[in-house]
């Protein structure tokens, strides 16, 4: 089941929306490619705070 911004599993809702939007991007990419729902999450999210790090936020 693809993902959106306002739809995203429950263990993203304590993510900073833009890490959030992130993670659920790659979640998505990752069901695609046919990995089981739970496994996309956790590297989804673990690859999007990765991502944050090494793109900080311009202000």
């Amino acid at each position: 089941m693809p993902w959106s911004k306002n739809d995203y599993p429950p263990s993203m809702k304590n993510l900073d929306p833009r890490v959030r939007g992130k993670a659920v991007e790659i979640a998505n990419a990752l069901l695609e490619d046919g990995y089981e729902e739970g496994r996309a999450i956790a590297i989804g999210t673990a690859k999007a705070e990765e991502w944050d790090k090494d793109h900080p936020e311009k202000k």
